[in-house]
Formats: structure tokens, C-alpha cells, sequence
């Protein structure tokens, strides 16, 4: 089992535990629903991660999810003063 990040859905941003050769994961929403992820590689260069996108992404729309994070998390950190 390795953990994988989920985008999208109702639990988006969350670490899940996956079997390696699991294309697609089902997650239960409410008492009777249920989601669909579909695995997926994001690669960067030499860099990749695994991921499972809601049935609902493409892929450039999941990016644009993690950009836009990213650029959320980086404008809420606190401001260092300057060593003197």
C-alpha cells in the first residue's frame, strides 16, 4: 500500500492508502454515495507523483487545484523578520 494524494471531491487534499496497481478507488460520501478517483502521474522533469483525481478533473484542471493551493499556503505564511 502506498499513500497517494486525492484531488478533488469531498476529500480533496487528503493522504489515502492505495494498493499499487489500484487504477480507480471508490470513497464513501454520506450514508449511500460514494466517489470515483481515477489514478494518474503527475511529472515535473525528473520528478512524478501518484495521484487519483475525481472522475469530475482532467488533468489540467487538477493542476490548476495544486497551483492554486500552493499559492493560498504561500501567501498565509507567517512573514520572518530580517536578521540584523
Amino acid at each position: 500500500m502506498q499513500h497517494c494524494l486525492l484531488i478533488g471531491g469531498s476529500h480533496e487534499s487528503l493522504n489515502y492508502s492505495a494498493h499499487a496497481d489500484a487504477e480507480t478507488i471508490y470513497l464513501p460520501v454520506g450514508v449511500t454515495g460514494r466517489e470515483e478517483y481515477n489514478r494518474s502521474t503527475l511529472t515535473l522533469g525528473g520528478a512524478a507523483i501518484r495521484v487519483y483525481l475525481h472522475k469530475s478533473l482532467t488533468p489540467q484542471q487538477a493542476l490548476n487545484k495544486l497551483v492554486e493551493s500552493y499559492k493560498a499556503w504561500a501567501v498565509n505564511q507567517p512573514r520572518r523578520s530580517p536578521v540584523t
